[in-house]
């Protein structure tokens, strides 16, 4: 009976897959608002298509102009004086009212709190360089967010018939309203320090600011954009400033896995849920309804902008390109749109900037929901039972412990937790050992396949004499699978595992390597946590095969054998993944051969047997679920034997 219970199991399994493939398939209402999308987006990119060609002719001409204007002093031994006349009124053609800030020289300065080192620059105004102190890379350098050579942050706006894009000018440093000069900064013990970085006009009451506020012990700083005495100056008819930020990710593990989520993520305004572009591959999407965030995210930390009035429109894009930095990992931009009041004499712009760690209480702190972008399943279900693991997680942590400690202790509650249903699995797989000689007898009575329905029915009437339903060996297993497949999500994800050395394991977040070798079968080394798992998995599986009957089902044969190939599976899976993880499956192992020793002393056979017998001599009551079934058999015989007859 345990086999055809394993078999009911997968049968449950493909039924739950195959129903929620077809609940999550799109409607023709959703299959055609995606068309409307696409539609918009194609739109959207011919629009910006033209704008960049306008923008190419524009630059050309200017650059042409000044190569002019540089040529013909050369010839004419134009004078000092007049050079510089004649170059500004260029650079006015070119810049406007902006054209004061078009030149100048480039300074950098820091700005440092408990967690971060900011480092901001005059050239564009925004920051070139964020390192977070806590943490070094996988090879103790220290980590820095993203590469500052390729870094771009631009703000863009129609002004005096011109594209202005502020990545082009020379801000000016204000500190508490006077004029900066330049030095490091550290932020004083739960005080703050207020930044602005302003681009000048050619007027003293017509400028753009950008502010930051850093705080001593926060990942999050404020960053406002800020505009004043422009409403002459910026397009009456442009109602959003566009922002272009694109950064290369570098690379700060060892190695990845497929839940890594090294993609671009992003959250609705209104939408409770986090959306992101395919981590698995090159891609792009633009969204037109209002977003709250977008992060550019990797294994555990992220860059996120955050608009408090909302975004109107981003694209975003993420892409593996070649670059001459060996740490690249990734390349991310959004193009969003922010929204501006051309009515009014002074615009704020309100965000917010975290450069920081994907470490789910401080993500949560910010009630933005940030922390949705830790990957812990994508089913609500398996996303609550880890909420409920990282609350136990934390708290045993908060013990100062060994992290090996804290996962061998969390185990041990789990398996303790899930006691009942290993039990009461453990005693189906009893009672059909008990019930083995005359499952044969049933077997041998009913040989010919047409007598299938007759021997399904006397097994069904054993079972119920022996007080055994037919789920009772499956269903325990069902239940477990949902907390399987959460702990499967929760480690990769854990970044209180990263760097956290237990045993022979120098970083728990990833690979234990003993070994290493040329690749082969897409493997170069061999860890020893994955292994022990392994091997642990097949003892296991010998001894629950030895109490399979496969004999009486020569159908079920091969699922034996795809018992022993499903550990060697997961050794190519999990060689490459968090050794913490190898090592609570392999924990898992050990306290189930506990179990099951435990359990042959909870649970006689021949006492099993007795009740049996003594069951068998009772009026056995059917349920009202045992009745349709048979009726159903019953139906389903004279079927066959009307299309026999025919």
């Amino acid at each position: 009976m345990n086999n055809k219970n394993t078999l009911i199991g997968f049968i449950l399994i493909a039924a739950i897959l195959f129903g929620w493939m077809y609940f999550m398939s799109p409607s023709k209402e959703q299959l055609a608002e995606q068309q409307r999308i696409q539609d918009s987006i194609r739109r959207v990119r011919l629009e910006e298509m033209a704008l960049d060609s306008l923008r190419q002719v524009e630059q050309q001409r200017q650059a042409a102009a000044l190569a002019q204007l540089t040529d013909t002093a050369t010839t004419a031994n134009m004078d000092s004086a007049t050079l510089a006349q004649q170059k500004a009124n260029v650079l006015r053609d070119k810049y406007g009212t902006f054209a004061p800030s078009a030149e100048g020289e480039e300074q950098t300065f820091t700005i440092e709190n408990k967690l971060q080192r900011l480092t901001f620059s005059t050239k564009g105004g925004f920051l070139k360089q964020v390192e977070l102190k806590e943490y070094k890379t996988y090879d103790s350098l220290p980590l820095i967010s993203f590469d500052p050579e390729t870094a771009l942050f631009d703000l863009s706006f129609f002004a005096s018939n011109r594209i202005v894009n502020t990545s082009q000018f020379y801000f000016k440093p204000y500190m508490n309203g006077q004029p900066y000069t330049g030095g490091n900064m550290t932020v004083a013990e739960g005080d703050s320090i207020v930044l602005t970085m302003r681009l000048a006009t050619d007027q003293a009451n017509q400028y753009l600011d950008f502010v930051y506020t850093v705080r001593d012990d926060n990942y999050m700083l404020d960053f406002e954009i800020l505009t004043v005495g422009l409403k002459d100056v910026i397009a009456a008819n442009a109602d959003y400033m566009t922002i272009d930020w694109d950064v290369d990710l570098m690379k700060q593990e060892k190695s990845t896995d497929r839940f890594a989520g090294e993609s671009v993520y992003y959250r609705s305004l209104n939408d409770r849920d986090v959306d992101h572009l395919n981590e698995q591959k090159d891609s792009e999407q633009t969204v037109t309804n209002k977003l709250k965030w977008i992060s550019f995210k990797q294994r555990f930390f992220c860059n996120v902008i955050v608009a408090k009035n909302g975004f109107d429109n981003a694209k975003m894009a993420v892409q593996t390109r070649s670059s001459n930095n060996p740490r690249y990992l990734k390349s991310m931009s959004a193009n969003i749109e922010v929204p501006y009041n051309t009515k009014a004499e002074t615009n704020v712009i309100p965000l917010s900037l975290y450069f920081g760690p994907n470490h789910f209480k401080t993500l949560q702190s910010y009630d933005l929901g940030l922390q949705d972008q830790i990957n812990l399943g994508n089913f609500f279900l398996i996303r609550w039972i880890n909420y409920g693991v990282i609350e136990v997680f934390n708290w045993l942590s908060s013990y100062g412990w060994n992290y090996g400690i804290v996962i061998l202790i969390l185990t041990i509650m789990i398996k303790t937790l899930l006691f009942p249903l290993a039990f009461k699995s453990y005693k189906s797989s009893a009672i059909t050992r008990v019930l083995k000689p005359e499952m044969e007898a049933i077997n041998a009575k009913y040989p010919k396949e047409e007598d299938a329905m007759k021997k399904q029915q006397a097994v069904m009437n054993l079972q119920r004499q022996a007080g055994v339903s037919p789920a009772s060996g499956c269903l325990p297993a069902l239940l477990q699978f949902p907390i399987l497949i959460a702990i499967f999500r929760f480690f990769p994800a854990s970044i209180e595992l990263r760097q956290q050395p237990f045993l022979w394991a120098d970083d728990l977040s990833t690979y234990d390597s003993i070994i290493e070798f040329p690749k082969f079968l897409g493997m170069d080394h061999l860890s020893l946590f994955t292994l022990l798992m392994t091997i642990t998995t097949f003892i296991y599986t010998y001894v629950n095969n030895k109490q399979m009957d496969y004999s009486s089902n020569p159908q079920m044969k091969p699922m034996k054998w795809m018992m022993y190939l499903m550990p060697i599976m997961f050794f190519g899976i999990f060689n490459n993944y968090s050794s913490g993880l190898s090592y609570y499956y392999m924990l898992v192992n050990i306290i189930t051969f506990i179990q099951m020793f435990i359990f042959r002393k909870m649970i006689n056979e021949d006492k099993v047997r007795a009740t049996i017998e003594e069951n068998k001599k009772k009026p056995q009551k059917k349920s009202n679920f045992m009745k349709r079934l048979e009726e159903a058999q019953k139906q389903q015989a004279k079927m066959q034997q009307q299309q026999k007859r025919r």
